[in-house]
């Protein structure tokens, strides 16, 4: 094997230069495991025509192997939820569904996580075992859970965990119930993204202790939530920054296809927008939709002639939002029992008339009932507040306090 000694220093190098290495724990971490041994059995790297090139740690130029494991980059290691490089001798199509996510995003989640010696941390969702690795290194492999949905996935992580000396607590299972065996953690970290955080994991975390999770069910508009455990059993905290992450299997959305004519075929209202739909293409306001219109999904297509359409569609609760453009202007037809426009439009107005605060102005609160997004205070005319009661969210409005 290869020694990668000398890439492990550089990548730590690069991190700390970045910003998102700041403690010498975790550089003694990052220059001490080696990622090449978590990917296995290869990865997949993206060409044209959305295609994905295999590439096998075996039969590959050590050097090359070397350079694309300690690439600043997320390397695809599953596809379409069984694919594996070795499987693939050419060009495949396919959907990530596992991956070795880029180390500047792995590291800087780790350290945003603030552990110190002796804590227990459970992570949901063990992917290649490269986080999971890096923290047992710096807590010990007795302090660190973790779990993953996918068997084969979790097989590959645990034998790259052995083989790079660390015997951890390894489980296959539904993250999103946490690990109630080895509980309480004194941190939660999930390297997937979910709708919302589980009050399960709120249940298996000592007060005082750290959540970190991505929250949010788009590819893009989602924020990296850390809530801090009370005493009475709520949490709160808020959003520190963009965060994009694999959705949690079991939460992931069945894209929208087929006849989408069909299925807007009867609306009931037509009007102009206040605001364009293109707005939804942007980080906060997409964020912003999200929690207005919980389930919905922003389709982007193109039509015979060119033309491009734009449609927000809730499956679930058989709605939808149809867009064309009218000149400079957008025109909005609307079906089914929610009006899934009116309630994202009032909420991205309220943020823009707030001054368009960043992500990180967004607060959350958690209890075993509700779920509470909101931005600012008494000085913000309008804010939003995005409830979920049970597993249906609800919208509520407070209007300025006097």
């Amino acid at each position: 094997m290869t020694d990668t000694a000398c890439q492990r220093r550089a990548l730590a190098d690069r991190l700390e230069k970045s910003g998102a290495l700041t403690t010498p724990q975790w550089r003694a971490a990052v220059e001490s495991v080696p990622r090449e041994l978590f990917l296995n059995p290869g990865v997949f790297l993206p060409v044209d025509g959305g295609r994905w090139r295999p590439v096998t740690a075996v039969g590959s130029d050590p050097a090359e192997w070397a350079e694309i494991a300690y690439s600043d980059q997320t390397l695809t290691t599953q596809l379409d939820g069984h694919l594996t490089a070795d499987q693939a001798g050419e060009p495949v199509t396919g959907v990530p569904t596992s991956s070795s996510t880029t180390p500047v995003t792995v590291v800087s989640m780790i350290e945003h996580l603030d552990v110190e010696d002796g804590q227990h941390v459970l992570e949901i969702g063990t992917g290649t075992g490269y986080s999971s690795a890096l923290m047992c290194h710096r807590l010990g492999e007795d302090n660190v859970t973790t779990v993953e949905v996918d068997p084969h996935v979790a097989a590959r992580a645990d034998a790259a965990l052995e083989t790079a000396g660390y015997s951890t607590w390894t489980v296959t299972g539904d993250g999103l119930l946490g690990h109630p065996r080895r509980a309480p953690y004194d941190r939660v970290v999930a390297t997937c993204a979910v709708r919302r955080i589980p009050y399960t994991w709120v249940r298996q975390t000592k007060p005082g202790g750290v959540i970190l999770a991505t929250v949010g069910s788009w590819p893009y508009g989602t924020g990296l939530a850390k809530v801090t455990v009370n005493d009475d059993g709520t949490a709160e905290g808020r959003i520190i920054g963009r965060s994009s992450f694999m959705q949690a299997r079991s939460q992931a959305a069945t894209p929208v296809a087929g006849d989408l004519s069909a299925r807007t075929a009867y609306p009931d209202s037509e009007r102009a927008t206040k605001i364009s739909p293109l707005m939804l293409e942007d980080w906060m306001p997409a964020f912003l939709a999200q929690l207005a219109a919980p389930g919905a999904q922003f389709v982007r297509a193109t039509a015979s002639n060119g033309t491009q359409l734009l449609y927000v569609f809730d499956p679930d609760r058989e709605s939808f939002a149809e867009f064309t453009a009218d000149g400079d202007a957008w025109m909005v037809r609307q079906g089914g029992p929610v009006a899934l426009w009116d309630d994202i439009e009032q909420t991205v107005i309220a943020w823009q008339e707030a001054g368009s605060p960043d992500i990180t102005a967004v607060r959350l609160h958690i209890t075993e009932r509700t779920h509470t997004y909101w931005i600012g205070g008494q000085r913000i005319a309008t804010r939003t507040s995005s409830h979920w009661i049970g597993d249906k969210p609800v919208l509520r409005w407070e209007h300025p306090l006097t």
